[in-house]
């Protein structure tokens, strides 16, 4: 069975194999709902994929000759019967958004659930001319608790690999998933499992899928794939976004659009084309919610789920006819998704039973006295919760989703056992929860000599998903022999690394004086085509909420690539950053601030020298300036600017420098001072307070300046 079902996938693969190699995402306006940004469904596109494929091609003429036979023979299935289509969600993630919580799974099983049972309110309000048409399709969705391994899971799978964000090949995607979830390193198949892939691109489109086929009918890619915020009416998704599984399992069961088979909405010639459905009239489709459409001489049914408009909320009874011969039928092995023996081996019949006691925390990190929720993830059948929080208050609940608060910094742990009332199983994370220390006092500085590593200090949290990172560099260091380092050369693209401070207080801040932060990095590319990317964010709340101030990406962070490891051996080769736009908003005592990384197969990266204190950037302490005060070099960005201008200069010598913004008329309209360093420096100034024009910075070191043009939007 293992040999055939590899098999199947393998079918996919070669049919789409020539197509793949050359694809590149481009966007088909036309196929793009209103207000959005992707092309809402590919089926069809790639149902003429398949096509290409002479074998596939004949297998499909096949299928259809399967179904007209089963048409005209039909099994008696009394009115009335219910057929359950078990449900796997797979998570494809690199740590990012795309990492949608259960709750948003769960909310997009009910979505489907309701539609499919007619269970949806606003089906009462449909167009007066399709009152009493909408229907129920009287099929159901459960997630299966039985993986083909007979190990018993939630119905989740998650799997860590860049490859979300890479749509361009599906079956890529769908090896991906076989080769690194965390349930089952095998095939779900196709014939056993609605297998739903949640990734962060599918090439460039909402959702898409194959109608029923034995063309790889067993194979695990003959499922769905939805971008993450298109699944569900929360999380990253909206209710706006909510129905593409409705839509997309309709097509898995065998509909077509309401325009009929193709992915071109709103044009003429689909006034000739038909879906096989005799009660949908023909339309062009339609991208938005024109419940006038009557482009064909008739009013369309622009409120079914098979159209593209925002307002979709039905079926017709033809459609329910179709979709239910479609899931009795052979062809794709759907009569076998739904047979009652599947039903019971994928743990959607028979009696339930607790698989594993399972939780999390909605954080991790926290600042004394705060308090952390709690929530149960245990599966199947919990009836019972015992949990245990060292070091928290209380220290003991019998509560499925607790709220907790730490008052003593430390890392602890936390324990939960979950019952059935039979069974038992119990999950301990170790040095699960991390309670901050006090708060450091202004001035704040950080050159990372006093340590000899970065994990598990209280000081400093590290945060890498996937691949390396932060530690401590001994050796080199703009001040001092140490610095944090990130060892990203050889990291492959897509990686975020994280390296956040424990609290720092910004209370005793006042307006008057306002506050700086600056700090020194060094960096170069792998190659000239590198873009990656370092932003500094701060937290008014120990990191609730963290807000970006400064991001340097491409060009911007390196002008200069060399292909070997990065080193830095100079003070030349830093770059300071001064940043004056952390406002009274974080001024508090839980302030934080972090460093974020994103790779893109360049090189190391370097940080020392971190710097937060009240006033201004020329009331930072730095070196004794030399008698050469030479500007070597001055670039701003982004030009033309709408809010934040970047300031780049670099200085022979360390000294004050004097930056300008004149209009075109010489009145000075801003000014700044700053220490500046050896090396290349980074300054923002804020412009939002400028009028639209043209202006001149001006940088001046004693006798040496610079002046560089820059137009205000």
């Amino acid at each position: 069975m293992k040999k055939t079902i590899l098999t199947a996938l393998g079918m996919f693969a070669f049919a789409l194999a020539s197509f793949s190699q050359t694809q590149t995402t481009q966007i088909d306006p036309a196929n793009v709902r209103e207000g959005e940004t992707v092309e809402y469904c590919l089926t069809h596109k790639k149902h003429q994929e398949l096509l290409a494929n002479p074998a596939a091609a004949a297998v499909f003429a096949q299928d259809e000759q399967i179904r007209q036979y089963e048409a005209a023979n039909p099994v008696a299935v009394p009115k009335g019967t219910i057929y359950t289509i078990p449900v796997v969600f797979h998570v494809l993630h690199n740590g990012g958004i795309e990492d949608i919580s259960n709750d948003q799974i769960m909310d997009a099983l009910s979505i489907l659930n309701r539609d499919y049972r007619l269970q949806n309110a606003d089906a009462n309000n449909v167009n007066a001319a399709f009152q009493g048409l909408p229907a129920d399709v009287e099929i159901e969705f459960a997630l299966a608790t039985i993986a083909p391994n007979g190990a018993c899971f939630s119905g989740i799978t998650h799997t860590q690999n860049p490859i979300t964000n890479d749509g361009s090949d599906g079956v890529a995607q769908v090896q991906a998933i076989i080769a690194g979830n965390d349930v089952y390193n095998g095939q779900f198949p196709g014939d056993e499992y609605l297998n739903i892939f949640i990734c962060g691109d599918i090439g460039g489109a909402a959702g898409y899928t194959y109608n029923p086929s034995n063309w790889g009918g067993t194979s695990m890619a003959n499922g769905i794939w939805v971008l993450h915020n298109y699944v569900g009416s929360i999380g990253t998704s909206s209710t706006y976004s909510s129905r593409t599984l409705t839509h997309e399992v309709g097509h898995w069961l065998n509909l077509s659009h309401t325009w009929g088979p193709n992915n071109n909405p709103g044009n003429a010639s689909s006034c000739s084309s038909d879906d096989g459905v005799s009660d949908t009239p023909n339309t062009i489709g339609v991208t938005s919610c024109n419940q006038g459409e009557a482009s064909c001489g008739v009013l369309a049914n622009v409120e079914n789920y098979m159209d593209y408009s925002y307002c979709s909320k039905m079926f017709t009874p033809g459609q329910v006819t179709r979709m239910r011969n479609a899931i009795t039928s052979s062809v794709g092995g759907r009569n076998n998704v739904i047979s009652s023996s599947n039903l019971a081996a994928v743990g959607v019949t028979g009696s339930a039973y607790l698989c594993k006691a399972e939780f999390k925390a909605d954080r991790t990190t926290i600042c004394a006295g705060n308090t952390i929720n709690f929530t149960d993830l245990s599966y199947n059948a919990v009836s019972d919760w015992t949990w245990t929080f060292t070091g928290g208050s209380p220290a003991s609940s019998t509560a499925q989703n607790p709220s907790v608060t730490y008052s003593t910094p430390g890392l602890y742990a936390v324990t939960l056992t979950s019952s059935d009332g039979t069974n038992s199983d119990n999950e301990t994370k170790t040095a699960y929860i991390r309670v901050l220390p006090a708060a450091s006092s202004l001035p704040f500085h950080e050159s990372f000599e006093n340590f000899s590593t970065l994990n598990a200090i209280e000081e400093w949290e590290v945060i890498n998903p996937a691949g390396n990172g932060w530690q401590i560099h001994t050796g080199t260091g703009y001040t001092g022999n140490k610095c944090a380092k990130l060892v990203n050369f050889g990291q492959s693209t897509g990686n975020f690394d994280d390296l956040i401070s424990a609290p720092i207080d910004l209370s005793s801040i006042n307006s008057s004086t306002g506050m700086t932060m600056s700090f020194r990095y060094s960096y170069v590319k792998r190659y000239s085509s590198n873009s990656e990317v370092l932003k500094v964010y701060v937290t008014p709340n120990c990191g609730e909420n963290w807000a970006p101030r400064k991001t340097l990406t491409g060009s911007i962070l390196s002008t200069t690539a060399q292909n070997s490891s990065w080193t830095p051996s100079s003070q030349s080769d830093w770059v300071t950053v001064h940043m004056t736009n952390i406002t009274s908003a974080y001024w508090t005592d839980q302030a934080r601030c972090r460093f974020e990384f994103e790779s893109d197969g360049g090189n190391n990266i370097y940080i020392d020298d971190i710097n937060l204190y009240s006033g201004t950037p020329s009331d930072q302490i730095v070196g004794v300036s030399e008698s050469d005060f030479e500007i070597e070099a001055l670039a701003v960005y982004p030009n033309p600017v709408e809010n934040d201008l970047s300031v780049r200069f670099s200085l022979k010598n360390a000294d004050q420098a004097t930056l300008t913004v004149q209009d075109v008329s010489g009145k000075i309209a801003q000014s700044a001072t700053v220490n500046g360093t050896e090396g290349t420096n980074l300054v923002l100034m804020n412009t939002s307070n400028l009028a639209s024009g043209m202006y001149f910075l001006n940088v001046q070191i004693g006798g040496s300046q610079k002046t560089i043009q820059f137009v205000v939007k």
